[in-house]
Formats: structure tokens, sequence, C-alpha cells
């Protein structure tokens, strides 16, 4: 669907244009003596709109900081009891995982030792059965050497 330029105007802002009879109320509150801070009163061209906006601006700051200055007070106020009950538990979590830590670690050594043991047995076997197979292979040549009559 096509539209004109003339249906796109509605959203471009008129400059000639003349404020209406009762101005939009930018924030209600934003108060200055003349009353609350419209959307056509200007910081910049205006002492009392600047005033009435920077004490706002300035009040929420402080409640702001004084905000974080009550939560600070609390902090320090409130008893530090729940804290040391969590410590103690986490206390306890870090002791049993230590001690299940020292019961791993002695399972893996052991088995560990079991492997070099079993690997030592396996290393001389395997010695034992490299000079049987020597030995065999000696007798193999010698019985090879002779000669060996045939029956017919």
């Amino acid at each position: 669907m096509a539209y004109s330029s003339s249906q796109n105007n509605h959203n471009a802002f008129n400059l000639n244009a003349m404020p209406s009879a009762e101005p939009e109320v930018w924030h209600p509150y934003f108060l200055s003596p003349n009353g609350p801070v419209t959307v056509i009163d200007s910081v910049m061209l205006s002492d009392t709109t600047a005033t009435a906006v920077a004490a706002v601006v300035v009040s929420i700051s402080n409640m702001g900081h004084i905000c974080m200055l009550e939560i600070m007070k609390f902090e320090r106020c409130t008893p530090k009891l729940p804290l040391c009950s969590v410590a103690q538990k986490q206390q306890k979590k870090l002791v049993k995982l230590q001690q299940e830590n020292k019961g791993l670690k002695n399972l893996m050594d052991s088995y560990a030792n079991g492997l070099v043991a079993r690997s030592t047995k396996h290393d001389k076997s395997t010695t034992e059965l490299q000079k049987q197979y020597e030995m065999l292979l000696v007798e193999v040549k010698e019985l090879a050497s002779r000669s060996i009559p045939l029956k017919m």
C-alpha cells in the first residue's frame, strides 16, 4: 500500500506551531513557583525551571545517598549470628570434603601401588618367557643342524 507524503507529515514537527492553552505536564513532581514543569518549559531559558529541576534531581540524589547510609547502618547493627552459622556450615562441609578427598587419595595410592606390583610381576613373567623362547630357539637350531635319518 502506497502512502502519500501528506500522510507522513503527521509525525513531523511543526516549528511554527504555538503551544496549546494547557501545556502537557512533564513530570508532576518537578514543581516550580509557576506550577508543575511542562513539556514546553526550558531549563536553558528559564532560571525558575532550572532551579525546580535541579532541586528535584538533588533531592533524588540525596534520597539515594540517605538510603545507602541507612543500608550501611543496618548492616553494621545487624547481628552477625546468621553469618556465623552459615560460616560454620560451610566449614563443616569443607572438613567433610577434605576427609573424602583424603580417602580418595588413599584409594588412588593403593590402586597405583597395586598397578606397580602387577607391572613388576608382568615384567618378570615377560623376562622369563623371553628366556624360555630363546632357549627353545637354540634347541630348534641344534635339532635342525643334525641330520635326521629318514625311514623308508
